[in-house]
């Protein structure tokens, strides 16, 4: 099973009143050092000021980045590359990268590669430490910036730490 770290970055809540503005995905493997970053172009014309504000890109520059259908469909093509066995998704905040990505999958491609389901990075920590107060943000190595291929790198590398804490988990 190959995991893939997302993070994506978003104009709004939700996807379909609202845009994913960029993504970034890493396989996580010890070099962490197949990425994938996408740009796209917002869906509707309704958004949210202070959401967009978190990308560090205005409205303007959203406009110009590539169509929704090019980029996921880069992506899937990436993702089915980089795979061995089944890929899985994982994300700090699942719930809401996963709907936005499985969102976009569906709607412009027509099928999710990542299946039905989806990981939460912070609730394996949680079992994993045995705590639901505990999180795992102390074990990222690179800074949370909300540069989605950072964030997702970051992520990638507590989920290797969280492994060799003696998390059971089959990385390919």
């Amino acid at each position: 099973m190959s995991y893939f770290m997302v993070d994506i970055e978003s104009d709004g809540p939700i996807p379909g009143d609202y845009s994913m503005i960029c993504f970034g995905a890493v396989l996580v493997d010890p070099a962490l050092d197949r990425t994938f970053y996408g740009q796209l172009k917002p869906i509707c014309d309704q958004w949210i000021p202070d959401a967009l504000a978190v990308s560090g890109f205005t409205r303007e520059q959203v406009l110009a980045f590539d169509e929704p259908k090019a980029v996921m469909e880069r992506f899937a093509e990436w993702v089915n590359a980089n795979t061995e066995g089944r890929p899985m998704f994982i994300a700090d905040n699942n719930g809401f990268d996963w709907q936005f990505i499985n969102w976009y999958f569906h709607h412009f491609v027509g099928r999710n590669p990542f299946g039905f389901s989806s990981s939460n990075l912070n609730s394996l920590y949680k079992g994993l430490v045995k705590d639901t107060f505990k999180s795992f943000k102390h074990l990222r190595k690179t800074r949370h910036t909300h540069d989605p291929v950072d964030d997702a790198r970051g992520n990638a590398e507590a989920l290797l730490a969280m492994k060799e804490m003696g998390l059971k988990i089959s990385l390919k």
